[in-house]
């Protein structure tokens, strides 16, 4: 999806130490720097009969003209080097916290093996180094190690690097693998032999990450992007050996609010195709064993119908919201798939939303969710079932990697915000579950120093809004603590709790840590996401701002103690609360905030514009458009009193242009008739997520906690 990204408070590994750090407080005192201010070039927009006048829409010429533009990149480089003028005085506490999180981070490690089609697949990481390596054992673990891909040799060099999609071809000699070197989600496929080590001249350019590689191992289906808008438009046929540029057109989807994909079901049988909207899905598929045969329809694409496929030997089982608000299990034979042959085999449920399943040979599990938490439900092939239990009051338990079709095993990954993340492999037969490996805090660490809770705050319309909580011991509720909450409600992503140690020095320091679900997200089922999208998109705001005034007023915190964070659509959030309530935080940080709602869904060669319309609406139209013109943060910038304020951006995002945040800081500036800091970060040299290195990002975490700490006057 567009705009998903969640918060580096959220993203963030790396521990604290079991003792309390001694807090020191300081007088709050910001360098006397004036800001940049952007050049005035009124642009006018006339729409359903309303005209605005946008005085800073030339920031979008970079964009539109790339290097040949300069004057935008001039304006972005003098607000980081105003940040940097502002945040001078805490460079040592910033490297300081960067040492501090790095050196909890255990450098020589190993992810839990996965096993398929003879191999036991991993990455390690060596000391020191940024990335990994992608290795595999043939047979044992006690095998030889082939070291199948080094990233970090590949990413020498680059400011960003990413490898990832791979895929293995059904023979296990090759390897498919995608790079992207900007963070812009264009990548570039590359196949390497695995037995003599050679990467094929025949690269595909323009493509998603990944492939799905037909039984004869030499033809792989591959999703191709629009070089300008970015769109997954096209489902293409390559055939080693031969030039990319004569791959065939299998797939070439015209409805532009849909994204598409390819992939090989786990049982290896099937191809399939998805396309799929907000609203629809369509699966089309062909025998693996025949990539020249033409792709047959499942089911056909119906308004509001979404269904997810999984074969097994016998039939197919059909995840689906038909008739079916918080979707049901159905299945069907293998030869008539038609929904007029679907048959029912988990209802309905109203206070269970079913997300996912994982197809095994004898089992199913379900992934599911009932009062804002996540279940695991077991299958046999007989009807009978139960569900794993877990114990915390909240948690977050999800599918981990199972790509073995004949397993009895089922690998599960839980975490909460006082558990580090736990990968455990359950006995599907036996019920019995082991603990493969637990996230590994050098340095230690001990759950019991922190607390953790679940409260309701109450929305204006009586819903009550689920708010996870963490802090340290000894964290005094009299209203003069301070809390930062989190927050995203959008697309149905849901924004569960799980364990960050770098979160920790953060609770260290006398902070403590709320993530609201409010609507928007689908933790309550799939009406709570309906209830916070496209005409009732405000009860995404409403219910943040509700979520605050709760925890001020059962004396968590209160208005001068009080932050707010969300990145991408959570970005959007912060915007809005800004404009609905600004005395309610003492600071706000927004990353890569999609701020300028109404331009960005009016110009349709900006990437995936059209892909959000059942999200956000559609502008044209002027119910919609007026509906949000009436939250979009950057339209609704009056002259008024902000909170203190850091905004980040990057120069390659492909998900919200860096222009968004740039104009709406620059329209800040110009109306906000506070003293309060506003600061833009922009990374020049990469997008949307942020660094790739496992040890780079934690920079731009410390900017973050600095930036923080210092309007609570903590300086170390």
């Amino acid at each position: 999806m567009k705009y998903i990204l969640p918060s580096l408070f959220l993203l963030a590994t790396v521990s604290a130490c079991n003792n309390p750090k001694k807090i020191e407080m300081e007088k709050i005192n910001w360098p006397d720097a004036k800001p940049p201010i952007a050049e005035v070039i009124p642009h006018s927009r006339t729409i359903n009969g309303d005209t605005v006048i946008d005085n800073y829409y030339w920031m979008i010429d970079y964009f539109k003209k790339g290097p040949d533009s300069t004057k935008a990149v001039d304006y972005l480089k003098a607000e980081n080097a105003y940040l940097d003028t502002m945040m001078k005085g805490t460079e040592k506490f910033q490297s300081d916290l960067f040492t501090e999180m790095k050196g909890r981070i255990k450098e020589k490690d190993e992810s839990v093996p996965v096993f398929k089609n003879g191999y036991f697949y991993y990455t390690r990481t060596d000391d020191g180094k940024q990335y990994f390596k992608y290795c595999r054992k043939k047979g044992s673990l006690t095998a030889k190690e082939e070291v199948l891909l080094d990233v970090d040799e590949l990413a020498k060099g680059h400011a960003y690097y990413n490898a990832s999609g791979f895929s293995i071809s059904p023979d296990n000699k090759l390897l498919a693998f995608g790079v992207d070197k900007v963070s812009r989600r264009q990548y570039v496929i590359y196949v390497k032999n695995l037995a003599t080590g050679e990467v094929y001249k025949d690269a595909v350019s323009n493509a998603e990450n990944e492939v799905a590689w037909a039984n004869d191992n030499k033809t792989f289906f591959y999703t191709s992007k629009n070089p300008t808008t970015l769109l997954s438009e096209k489902i293409k046929k390559h055939t080693l050996g031969t030039d990319a540029k004569n791959d065939v057109t299998v797939y070439d989807e015209k409805d532009k609010s849909n994204y598409i994909g390819v992939m090989t079901s786990k049982n290896g049988k099937y191809i399939f195709i998805g396309s799929q909207s907000t609203l629809t899905t369509e699966y089309r598929m062909i025998d693996a064993d025949h990539p020249e045969a033409p792709f047959k329809i499942f089911a056909p694409r119906a308004k509001d119908v979404l269904y997810e496929v999984l074969p097994v030997d016998d039939k197919f089982y059909i995840v689906t919201n038909w008739d079916a608000k918080n979707f049901r299990l159905m299945e069907c034979p293998l030869d008539k798939t038609g929904k007029e042959n679907w048959k029912e085999v988990i209802p309905n449920r109203t206070d269970v939303l079913l997300e996912h399943a994982e197809e095994f040979k004898d089992y199913i599990v379900l992934s599911e969710r009932k009062n804002g938490l996540s279940e695991l439900q077991v299958l046999k092939n007989d009807g009978t079932g139960h569900y794993i239990k877990f114990e915390e009051p909240v948690y977050t338990a999800q599918t981990g990697a199972n790509p073995a079709y004949n397993s009895k095993t089922f690998r599960y990954i839980y975490t909460s915000l006082t558990t580090p993340n736990s990968t455990y492999d359950y006995n599907l037969e036996t019920k019995d579950k082991q603990l493969m490996k637990q996230q590994e805090v050098v340095g230690g660490y001990n759950a019991k120093d922190y607390v953790t809770e679940r409260v309701f705050a109450t929305a204006k319309d009586g819903t009550k809004i689920p708010i996870a909580l963490v802090y340290k011991k000894g964290f005094e509720k009299n209203g003069q603590s301070p809390l930062l909450l989190y927050g995203y409600g959008s697309y149905g992503s849901n924004s569960d709790a799980y364990f960050s140690t770098a979160r920790l020095s953060f609770l260290d320091r006398g902070f403590a840590f709320a993530v609201a679900n409010i609507r928007g997200g689908q933790e309550m089922g799939r009406q709570w996401y309906e209830d916070g999208k496209l005409m009732k998109k405000k009860n995404t705001f409403t219910d943040f701002i509700a979520a605050g005034e709760f925890l001020i007023d059962q004396k968590y915190t209160s208005k001068k103690h009080l932050y707010a964070n969300g990145g991408s659509a959570g970005g959007l959030l912060m915007g809005a609360i800004v404009n609905m309530a600004p005395d309610l935080w003492n600071g706000v940080i927004a990353d890569v905030p999609f701020v300028d709602v109404v331009n960005t869904m009016l110009d349709e060669s900006i990437p995936l514009t059209t892909n959000e319309f059942d999200e956000w609406g559609n502008p044209k139209g002027k119910e919609a458009y007026d509906y949000m013109k009436s939250y979009s943060p950057y339209e609704n910038v009056t002259q008024k009193a902000y909170p203190n304020m850091l905004v980040t951006t990057g120069l390659h995002d492909s998900q919200v242009q860096y222009f968004e945040p740039a104009k709406w800081v620059a329209k800040l500036r110009a109306n906000k008739t506070d003293k309060n800091v506003l600061l833009l970060r922009t990374n020049m040299e990469f997008g949307h997520g942020g660094a790739s290195g496992r040890f780079d990002y934690l920079k731009d975490v410390a900017l973050r906690w600095a930036f923080l700490f210092k309007l609570e006057g903590i300086s170390k």
